[in-house]
């Protein structure tokens, strides 16, 4: 692709770990030139983390893709003067310090749009840059044991429980992307740019959207209802012959498919138990002893057979294995594509969801190495030539 949706926008990154980095994964796939800043001899923390393959990080190389990797040293005055004549030509910062950070390096908001009054600057912390938390660290799981989704999440009676996947990661990645797009759009009626920041434990919040509304509607704190939906039912995982697999039964037609066509039970609908959604959510144990007294004379694929050609919603209980060879998602939906890194070797990362008609997101090329590009980027944006990169390095700076 010579032109995809973000072409000609050039990304700052001075991200690491995993919210950041996943943001800026995201626009790169999308076109946007990536500029990938880490500190000299040091790095983003995860090029050291597993798990590896031929000896470096494939966490690292997946969420790093399609961008570009300089180093340098912004505490130095130097590094500083080198980082404010790239923001000059940039379009969109991006950062996930502790708040405070950058403020010290003089290099915060204020300071970047006196450079460049159309520049965005996208930052992501554990709790945003004001509120009594905003001085505090803050990783996933901090995020989602105080946004109270770990007190959803687990079966009925068990302990509260993280939800497995880095969802406050995740999701804060995706709100900075779509904060800066939003902010790019803005850009174009107003001329300048503005200050974008996401925290993660708001991030969270937002994801729990339904259970705190119920709550506002009722004063009633939501329990842990397992793999069960507490406003739907059946609406959940129930038993097979031989494994467990998903009914979603979002509407009372749904639910008299399932008992006339499937369950081959029409008093069911007449149950003063089962007459309407609230009825059964209220007696969802009740309805999964219903429901199961036909799951269990089944295997898992003959029910879901069934239930499709019923048109009711219903799917097997994936794990990764089965996910990333499913022909829908890995082969029609292309959700796992590869790349070819020059030491990490063939490697199959997550693609972007969102699938553009006219500008598909691409993997264009691997993650770098630290300090990869030094000489293009350099060179590119500020005029450097190898002498002067020669003693920039020597000095520390890159």
């Amino acid at each position: 692709m010579d032109k995809q949706i973000l072409s000609g926008i050039t990304v700052l990154d001075l991200t690491r770990v995993f919210c950041g980095p996943y943001c800026t994964m995201w626009l790169g796939d999308m076109g946007a030139k990536i500029i990938k800043i880490e500190q000299p001899n040091v790095g983003d923390d995860t090029r050291m983390w597993g798990p590896t393959q031929n000896g470096a990080s494939a966490f690292f190389a997946n969420l790093n893709r399609n961008k570009y990797g300089v180093t340098l040293n912004l505490k130095s005055p130097e590094g500083k003067e080198m980082f404010l004549k790239m923001v000059e030509q940039a379009d969109v910062v991006v950062e996930n310090y502790r708040p405070g950070v950058m403020k010290k390096m003089g290099l915060n908001y204020e300071e970047l749009r006196k450079v460049n009054p159309r520049i965005i600057y996208a930052s992501a912390s554990g709790f945003g840059t004001y509120g009594p938390y905003s001085d505090q660290p803050g990783y996933d799981i901090v995020a989602q044991a105080m946004s109270g989704i770990m007190s959803l999440t687990g079966h009925k009676g068990g302990p509260p429980t993280r939800v497995g996947s880095s969802i406050a990661d995740a999701s804060s990645g995706i709100n900075l992307v779509v904060g800066i797009l939003a902010a790019l759009y803005a850009r174009e009626h107003t001329g300048e740019g503005q200050e974008i920041e996401i925290a993660l434990v708001d991030s969270v919040v937002g994801l729990t959207t339904v259970e705190n509304m119920r709550y506002f509607a009722t004063g009633k704190v939501a329990e842990r209802n397992g793999n069960h939906y507490a406003l739907l039912s059946p609406y959940g995982s129930y038993r097979g012959k031989d494994k467990d697999f998903i009914i979603g039964c979002g509407n009372q037609k749904l639910y008299e498919l399932l008992c006339n066509n499937v369950l081959k039970r029409p008093e069911l609908i007449t149950d003063p138990r089962f007459l309407t959604v609230v009825d059964r959510a209220a007696n969802d144990d009740e309805m999964q002893i219903e429901v199961e007294k036909w799951s269990t004379t089944v295997t898992a694929k003959e029910a879901i057979e069934l239930l499709h050609a019923n048109g009711i919603p219903a799917g097997p209980l994936n794990d990764t294995s089965d996910v990333v060879v499913d022909e829908h998602i890995a082969g029609a939906r292309e959700m796992f594509p590869e790349v070819e890194h020059p030491i990490v070797g063939k490697l199959k990362g997550t693609a972007v969801p969102i699938k553009f008609s006219d500008t598909p997101t691409t993997i264009r090329k691997p993650s770098p190495l630290l300090g990869e590009d030094n000489a293009a980027i350099y060179g590119e944006m500020l005029g450097l030539d190898e002498v002067q990169l020669a003693q920039l390095k020597e000095k520390k700076i890159i």
